[in-house]
């Protein structure tokens, strides 16, 4: 890892006299830049910088990967045999071992997920304090968002969904890409994961203005509260992403949805529910806060979400794009997974019928665990993190077809593949940047860190739209009061979940287009009674 910066490192500039300091990593910014765009030819970022002119991260809540994914075929999920699951985590108010099993609830209640809830859950990579950490929590809180609230009365934490319950999300991971690999950039909360997401860091900052002040801050980057319960503004002096895309006039935007707060903005217990607004920074809004976006003049780019939707209708989306929902959007416990998944749909379908789809890359994922178990021990990089495993998904034009990326990733993939594609390759590095800070390394740098551009294959031709129903139906789905036999085949598909041997699938078996008397009855008799043996196996829908 590179050195920990001091402040004998770099001049030292105080506050608002280190508007421009760029002019010679800018020159190389630029020159960086026009390099790549001018060669479409050969591999890896130039490829990439010369299909890609829109990056979106769509970022939402509180789920481990093996919370969604973890009986998705192909992946690194929940291990398995005989369709049961061999792992298991002890109950300390029972004693005895639980193993992970199909939740079909559309609302769950987590676990605490602040940075102590990590270091436990995690437990020195035996993985196994989830369920403990679900029991110890404090249960009826003012706001049941907060990190450190279960609001489930029996813990849910080893719960996980199928496609029956998120089959939108399933498709896109069937039709693109799923990263199964894909951990928290840092092992705590959604504001330090926001951090880490615009600006590579969660730090505190002793001295306001002074980016050589900034230390890491995993839990409390906002500071302390005081004693009537509030903060001070707090001030993120070190420097976030979009100073450099402002210095090489790469377009961005930070898109949020008006409504509540998901979090308490500490991770004190209990709190008042929290107004956000794109004027409102708060937790998972935290651009307003950072000195370089006031610098630069940029806070009008963080917008409310229908400027996102006007945009994508006009074809005018920035180059960078980042959007957030509001609480009832952002399948963070105890809000409604259909919700969310619903939201996120009616955002990936606006994208693909912009006329950006066709030179866009959309990055799905969620900030944290939320307290569900992950089997995944994290790889450890620095003292903040990586944090628990998390879903990923990579929809585009360009993405590969079903394909399982299986490399070490964090959010800090996001930063660089941007990097890469609009800045020459230039890093989040204090030595170079053009604004030096203290932060204790440069996390795109990082060699375990896996690279984007494996998720794609620009040389193919460009895929078409997958336009998805926000809230799918199971059943008579084009309303004509009967059931076909891709239906049919689809019902059985998730009322037989994936949790069963391949051979237990029964439907169409011989490809005929009908369902026969002795099909449907292997069908329903293996929805309601398991596998019987010498089962057909089902016709894909």
């Amino acid at each position: 890892m590179p050195e920990h910066y001091t402040r004998r490192d770099p001049p030292r500039i105080h506050g608002r006299q280190r508007r421009r300091w760029l002019a010679r990593p800018l020159c190389v910014l630029l020159a960086g830049s026009a390099l790549l765009a001018a060669d479409p030819v050969g591999a890896g970022a130039p490829t990439a910088a010369s299909r890609l002119k829109h990056i979106i991260i769509v970022m939402q809540e509180n789920r481990s990967f093996d919370s969604y994914f973890g009986t998705y075929p192909g992946a690194e999920g929940i291990p398995m045999a005989g369709g049961k699951p061999t792992v298991c985590v002890t109950d300390p108010a029972t004693g005895t071992c639980v193993r992970p099993a199909h939740d079909t609830h559309d609302v769950n209640g987590g676990g605490p997920h602040g940075a102590p809830a990590a270091t436990a859950d995690i437990d020195s990579g035996k993985m196994d304090g989830f369920i403990a950490q679900a029991e110890s929590s404090r249960k009826n809180c003012q706001d049941p968002t907060n990190p450190n609230c279960a609001p489930s009365a029996t813990p849910d934490v080893m719960g996980y969904h199928t496609e029956r319950e998120i089959p939108n999300y399933w498709s896109y991971a069937q039709h693109f890409v799923l990263q199964d690999h894909l951990f928290e950039p840092n092992a705590s909360w959604s504001l330090p994961a926001h951090l880490f997401l615009v600006s590579e860091w969660s730090a505190l900052c002793v001295t306001p203005g002074d980016p050589l002040s900034c230390v890491s801050a995993l839990q409390t980057p906002q500071g302390t509260r005081s004693a009537n319960g509030t903060y001070a503004r707090p001030d993120y002096a070190w420097t976030d992403l979009t100073y450099l895309l402002h210095n090489a006039g790469v377009s961005w935007a930070y898109y949020v949805a008006d409504g509540t707060e998901p979090d308490c903005e500490d991770d004190e217990m209990t709190c008042q529910v929290q107004p956000q607004s794109p004027g409102t920074p708060n937790i998972w809004n935290p651009l307003p806060y950072f000195e370089t976006v006031h610098d630069d003049g940029e806070l009008g780019n963080v917008r409310p979400l229908a400027d996102f939707y006007a945009a994508a209708h006009a074809g005018t989306l920035p180059a960078v794009v980042w959007l957030v929902p509001d609480g009832e959007d952002s399948e963070h416990p105890p809000n409604r997974i259909s919700t969310g998944q619903a939201y996120v749909t009616r955002v990936i379908n606006a994208i693909m019928q912009s006329a950006n789809w066709e030179d866009s890359a959309i990055f799905l994922s969620w900030d944290d665990w939320g307290g569900f178990y992950d089997h995944v021990a994290p790889p450890t990089v620095d003292a903040n993190g990586y944090g628990l495993r998390v879903p990923g998904i990579v929809i585009s034009p360009f993405a590969k077809t079903g394909f399982i990326d299986q490399q070490t990733l964090s959010f800090d993939a996001y930063a660089k593949f941007i990097e890469d594609i609009f800045l020459g390759g230039q890093r989040l590095d204090p030595h170079d940047d053009g604004r030096p800070d203290s932060r204790p390394d440069v996390r795109e740098a990082v060699p375990l860190l896996g690279d984007l551009s494996a998720d794609f294959d620009f040389s193919q031709t460009p895929r078409t739209p997958l336009l998805l129903a926000p809230y799918p139906c199971v059943g008579d789905c084009n309303a004509q009061h009967s059931v076909t036999v891709a239906e049919l085949v689809r019902m059985t598909n998730i009322a037989l979940g994936t949790t069963v041997p391949s051979n237990c699938r029964a439907g169409d078996a011989n490809g005929d287009g009908t369902i026969t008397v002795d099909e449907l009855l292997v069908a329903t008799n293996n929805a309601l009674h398991g596998c019987p043996s010498g089962a057909q196996p089902l016709a894909a829908p």
